[in-house]
């Protein structure tokens, strides 16, 4: 079996597993931890679902038999393919055992939970579509090399490209390494704290190198940068946590609860300062 280059399942844990109702405090009432995509007087929710209404139009996900979703999160995707687009069976991937419960507690027709890595993943039948949102960040590993990454990566596209059909969609959001290199020291600061303790084994790509690892495998059909979005959401997070900091406190600690708030504000401020972007990608396979 081909090695996994990307961030482990104890890392992965060590942040997702933090605690169920923890995240429910200050994400929105489906609990999507990523970014969303909003139009100017959209609530959080709102903007949420309209992300994952775009994600799944780009994939032409409607209707048809069966989803794939790598990093499922809470289910929230999963729950919409199968519930608001007809999807027979939409089944997600995830590290998390907290949200590999909070999925299979649930009695939704059509969803299944995989706790499973994304490399060791093996469908009886194809894919006829493939969603993504919020995992490429961990598909390699801080301290590899560009090419390291680039192999990393088309292990994934060449994955997906075995699961789907010809004609077949593949849609992608990650956030990215961005072009403006100017920081200050405590952007610096901030950024490296973010690796350190809150996504630890993990590293951003670059934009250059996910096409590069799609290369003969996959076209790219669209693709945006959305930073002011991520930036939006992660200040609205910020707040919905300040809001209920101190059940957030009860529930897991005061150092963790500033940790959180310092990674939220620093991101956002990233995002607007376009040290780090957010790529929306909709390959097809030929």
């Amino acid at each position: 079996m081909t090695e996994y280059d990307g961030a482990s399942t104890a890392a992965i844990q060590r942040h997702y597993d933090l605690g169920n109702d923890f995240y429910a405090l200050w994400l929105d009432k489906n609990q999507i931890y990523s970014c969303a995509m909003w139009s100017e007087q959209d609530t959080l929710e709102q903007a949420q679902l309209a992300k994952l209404d775009y994600l799944i139009a780009g994939a032409r996900a409607s209707g048809v038999k069966r989803v794939l979703d790598v990093g499922c999160g809470w289910g929230a995707l999963l729950r919409r393919l199968a519930g608001v687009y007809g999807v027979e069976q939409a089944v997600g991937l995830t590290l998390s055992r907290a949200q590999y419960e909070h999925i299979s507690a649930g009695s939704e027709p059509g969803v299944e939970a995989r706790l499973e890595n994304w490399i060791e993943h093996q469908p009886d039948e194809p894919y006829d579509a493939i969603i993504s949102i919020g995992a490429f960040e961990h598909f390699a590993e801080y301290g590899m090399s560009r090419a390291e990454r680039i192999a990393a990566y088309r292990t994934f596209f060449a994955r997906c490209q075995e699961w789907l059909p010809t004609g077949g969609r593949l849609a992608l959001q990650t956030i990215v390494k961005g072009n403006n290199t100017k920081m200050s020291r405590q952007t610096v600061r901030d950024l490296l704290f973010i690796i350190d303790r809150i996504f630890t084994e993990s590293e951003l790509p670059w934009l250059s190198e996910i096409f590069e690892a799609s290369e003969r495998l996959f076209d790219v059909i669209t693709v945006t940068n959305d930073a002011d979005d991520y930036a939006r959401t992660c200040a609205a997070w910020r707040a919905r946590m300040d809001a209920r900091a101190a059940e957030a406190r009860a529930l897991v600690g005061d150092d963790a609860v500033a940790d959180y708030q310092r990674y939220l504000t620093a991101s956002s401020e990233a995002f607007s300062d376009r040290h780090i972007g957010l790529a929306r990608i909709i390959f097809e396979k030929r």
